[in-house]
């Protein structure tokens, strides 16, 4: 755990002082929109080029991982970690884009295509659904479903990024309970040498979000824009790919098979609120005859905003959200279904009369 903890500290403080250089450098040299968009919610241009900084904290702690004797289990193989740091070097490139040109959503997507499979053809794959031991048949489906996937995690993540401190905040909520998860699984599975990639990537991600925070907070002085948030959902899904793919639920000391559900739930849990407003901005553009990447202003965020949360607020029902269905999730793995039940059940409640405040409050006061 040292050693996790170690890479985080390194990530945050690195991603901390990173994000303080690109802003000094955003406004002396005005690498920012000047345009203030009809769905931005702020009221200034702001850099948002965060995702930079973001990505030299992941580049600092992986290289400095690489050398700890601890981590010789995971970099044995150097492709999938080659894989993952040219990955996220294309995903923050094209994102970096984006945020300062507005790229047309088809190259958008062809970069996002583009960066799965450099994962994907090098290893970085679902091997085995861990559902009654499914296997996928062949290299072409391993391929292709991993690669859906990875689009889909990093459009999701994206979508949701239009307040202040929102993303990184769900992200390091989600991350905090996958790297729980992970970490737990595999001191089970390999007692004797629990180091794996999946762990190692959470740690690493909880660190950039704790160093990207503070800048990030409300008011916020940068945004972490395109790049940061398609880089959290790449390095996202290659933590569940790692495990989803080469943990076999056979070996968990467990004797139901709710252990052999989660590593498949947990990250659909983690990013339960993110994947509900991507599918609900799909249909509702294709509905409305345009691209689903067509940018507006009815996101999640926004419509809590109309229904009378603050800013601060709509971020926190999403942090809400973020920590009951993650860590219910987390605890089918640590105690029985009933109590992981009961505790989701108190957590659902709260969240979501913390949802209808707004509501309940006006309600009140015309009874009043």
């Amino acid at each position: 755990m040292r050693a996790y903890l170690l890479l985080m500290a390194i990530s945050a403080v690195v991603t901390y002082l990173a994000t303080l250089l690109v802003r000094k450098a955003a406004h002396k040299y005005s690498i920012y929109p000047k345009a203030i968009r009809d769905r931005d919610m702020h009221s200034k241009p702001t850099p948002r080029i965060g995702g930079v900084a973001m990505f030299l904290g992941f580049l600092a702690a992986i290289s400095i991982a690489s050398p700890i004797g601890w981590f010789q289990v995971v970099f044995d193989d150097p492709a999938p970690i080659i894989s993952v740091v040219a990955a996220s070097a294309i995903i923050m490139i094209v994102g970096v884009f984006d945020d300062l040109y507005d790229l047309d959503w088809t190259i958008k997507l062809a970069g996002q295509f583009l960066a799965a499979g450099v994962l994907a053809f090098n290893g970085v794959q679902i091997v085995s659904l861990p559902i009654f031991g499914i296997t996928i048949g062949s290299f072409g489906v391993s391929f292709v479903v991993t690669v859906f996937l990875a689009v889909l995690i990093m459009n999701a993540v994206n979508f949701i990024d239009g307040l202040d401190g929102l993303v990184a905040g769900v992200v390091l909520i989600g991350t905090t309970v996958f790297f729980a998860y992970s970490y737990l699984l595999a001191q089970q599975v390999s007692p004797t040498n629990y180091f794996n990639l999946a762990t190692l990537i959470s740690a690493i991600v909880i660190g950039m979000c704790i160093g990207f925070l503070p800048h990030n907070w409300r008011p916020a002085k940068i945004f972490m824009g395109d790049s940061g948030a398609m880089l959290l959902g790449l390095l996202m899904t290659t933590s569940a790919l790692t495990v989803t793919g080469q943990i076999d639920p056979a070996t968990l000391k467990r004797t139901d098979l709710v252990p052999a559900f989660l590593p498949l739930l947990l990250p659909v849990a983690v990013l339960l609120l993110p994947l509900l407003d991507f599918g609900l901005a799909v249909v509702r553009r294709l509905a409305a005859g345009k691209s689903p990447f067509s940018a507006d202003r009815k996101h999640l965020h926004h419509r809590l905003q109309d229904l009378g949360h603050s800013h601060l607020g709509s971020v926190l029902v999403f942090y809400f959200w973020s920590i009951s269905v993650s860590c219910t999730a987390l605890l089918l793995f640590l105690t029985s279904i009933e109590d992981a039940l009961l505790f989701g059940a108190v957590m659902t409640c709260a969240s979501l009369f913390y949802t209808l405040w707004p509501v309940i409050k006006r309600r009140r006061a015309r009874v009043a």
